[in-house]
């Protein structure tokens, strides 16, 4: 009984605080998205990454710094408590979010390797100006212009995208793909999506991870307007001509990339056309950097938990406060 119930309360714990953390995190994006509104794409890109991936760590924090501590410590290993019904469910559902969670990570990873055999198979090789990874020329059905892979990112770019954009369109077009993987959004993405399926009963980090799509989109879109006002108008070309071609009611959806148009959780292609109109009227230097300070704010919050928790946890009455709020929650689930 003694290692049943530190398990479950393992698992109960690290549900409770991911809830919690990811409810507060939803709220403060919800308090403060106007005056974050007027950050530039990619600062709030990142806060919003931070807000995401925070809760999961702080939860992981209390667990292996806090919790287990405490338990091992000051627990009988003959107690009479048992697992109620209560506290069973409740680590029965984390069990299968995390488990879910491994799943959709393990499951993203051998599909994203899959389509890249798949698809260097029966591309070709091809020569851009300005891109550092290599680029490829795909036959597909689909308008794709999509960054393939996290740790080694490929660039994909469909044969008749390649024959309908003019060399300025494409210039820019791949502008914005080097925005995304500059910020290497594909393993944002992919963690994103790995603790996703995590959140089964904490529908409101699904709005982080939207808002965090449509930042990052904006944020490569603003990337490639920094060049010039002229590379900005070229995108919003380039964003029209390849939405044409797009079938009514259809986007592809594929793991670990990164889309120019037609991508999962992407902005409507008419609010981009018109704030990159907007950004060409805007001076490019204005747009490389909003307050670097604010960027890494969050991470020295996140830092700092970790070192204020490490070093609290030392301490033997904290093990001890803890150990005491564990048996009310036992007692209250009881």
């Amino acid at each position: 009984m003694y290692e049943l119930l530190g398990i479950t309360l393992v698992l109960a714990m690290l549900l409770a605080v991911n809830a919690v953390a990811t409810a507060a995190a939803a709220g403060f994006w919800r308090l403060f998205k106007q005056p974050l509104l007027r950050c530039t794409a990619r600062t709030r890109a990142e806060l919003l990454f931070v807000m995401r991936m925070g809760p999961p760590v702080i939860a992981t924090i209390w667990i292996v710094a806090f919790m287990i501590p405490s338990y091992l410590v000051y627990e009988p290993y003959t107690t009479d408590e048992f697992v109620s019904k209560k506290l069973g469910a409740l680590a029965a559902i984390s069990a299968i979010g995390v488990t879910f969670a491994f799943w959709r990570g393990l499951r993203s990873w051998l599909a994203t390797r899959s389509l890249l055999k798949k698809w260097l198979r029966d591309a070709t090789a091809i020569k851009l100006d300005g891109v550092a990874v290599p680029a490829f020329r795909l036959a597909h059905s689909f308008p794709i212009i999509a960054v393939v892979g996290t740790l080694r990112p490929r660039l994909f770019i469909a044969e008749h995208v390649l024959r309908l954009l003019s060399r300025d369109e494409l210039v820019a077009a791949v502008a914005h793909e080097s925005g995304h993987m500059v910020a290497r959004d594909n393993l944002k993405r992919s963690l994103l999506r790995a603790s996703r399926a995590a959140l089964l009963v904490i529908p409101c980090g699904r709005s982080l991870d939207r808002a965090w799509g449509e930042a990052s989109e904006a944020a490569a879109d603003e990337y490639a307007a920094q060049q010039s006002s002229s590379v900005a108008l070229n995108l919003a070309s380039a964003l029209v001509r390849i939405a044409r071609l797009i079938p009514a009611d259809e986007r592809v959806v594929m793991p670990s990339s990164a889309f120019l148009v037609g991508g999962e959780e992407t902005r409507g292609v008419k609010a981009r056309v018109k704030r990159l109109v907007e950004l060409a009227s805007i001076d490019p230097k204005s747009l490389v950097s909003s307050a670097p300070l604010i960027r890494l704010i969050p991470w020295f919050v996140l830092v700092a938990v970790v070192a204020m928790g490490l070093t609290i946890e030392s301490r033997p009455a904290v093990l001890a406060t803890v150990h005491s709020f564990i048996e009310n929650v036992v007692a209250v689930l009881s």
